[in-house]
């Protein structure tokens, strides 16, 4: 699709986000142990060493936490560590600028995938959307999704440098190019998931997309507003603190 396309199809989207859209803040009856389904245990910190994803992995599997998420050095580790177990790995592209070229985030994915990678958070070009320049957009998508091989690909859009604007454009862009999830935040920005960016996003969507809500969920509370929101995935480094009912006090 070109740009000048994508363009009226974005445009119709923001006019029914305006007419028929409005954020109601929503509660969910979910007790702290069943949020862990929804738990993409999370550990993307430069310093991480080889016995953190091996402790990593090791929660995950002891709490039943849907994936872990890790930086794809450690995929071919962690998909070792999980081999006996329904846990998924999962990686991340492009992270956490998304301004790398995107041949470099294709190969990115065909590396984590040869490496055992399930699923692939990629992060966008966030200056490309506000260049307007969609189809630059549209089409890194899409081929990171073609590249992944029917696995699942979750676009992060980077929330806390958006306007609502660009928000729907890119939540328009993901569902478009094929992505299975649009996701919040790479949690390394100036901000993470919203309630309103949560629910915002699930309504631009619809039921063909899932959200996955990240940054700054650190506690139970926090977990099940964004899945009462519409988060079906969460990602968080807090998945102990989150099903035990407590708070992490970690800025990460």
């Amino acid at each position: 699709m070109n740009n000048s396309q994508l363009e009226k199809i974005i445009s119709q989207e923001l006019q029914t986000v305006q007419k028929e859209y409005s954020f109601i803040e929503k509660d969910i009856d979910i007790k702290p142990l069943e949020v862990a389904q929804y738990i993409d245990h999370t550990l993307l910190k430069p310093t991480a060493t080889v016995q953190d994803i091996k402790l990593l992995c090791r929660q995950a599997k002891e709490n039943n936490f849907f994936s872990v998420c890790v930086n794809s050095a450690y995929v071919s580790l962690a998909k070792e560590e999980l081999r006996s177990c329904k846990v998924k790995v999962a990686t991340v592209i492009g992270f956490p600028l998304g301004v790398c070229d995107s041949s470099v985030k294709v190969y990115e994915t065909q590396s984590a995938l040869d490496d055992g990678a399930d699923e692939f958070d990629m992060v966008i070009n966030v200056g490309m959307l506000k260049s307007l320049d969609y189809e630059y957009v549209y089409r890194e998508i899409k081929d990171i999704v073609e590249q992944a091989d029917k696995k699942t690909v979750k676009v992060i859009i980077e929330t806390c440098y958006l306007t609502r604007e660009e928000k729907i454009a890119a939540c328009v862009l993901s569902k478009l190019a094929g992505a299975h999830f649009v996701k919040t935040s790479t949690g390394f920005g100036t901000g993470g998931a919203t309630m309103e960016d949560v629910s915002l996003m699930k309504f631009v969507v619809g039921e063909d997309v899932k959200v996955k809500a990240s940054g700054g969920i650190k506690d139970y509370n926090t977990a099940k507003k964004m899945i009462a929101c519409g988060a079906q995935r969460l990602g968080a480094s807090a998945g102990i603190k989150i099903i035990k009912g407590e708070s992490s006090e970690e800025k990460y």
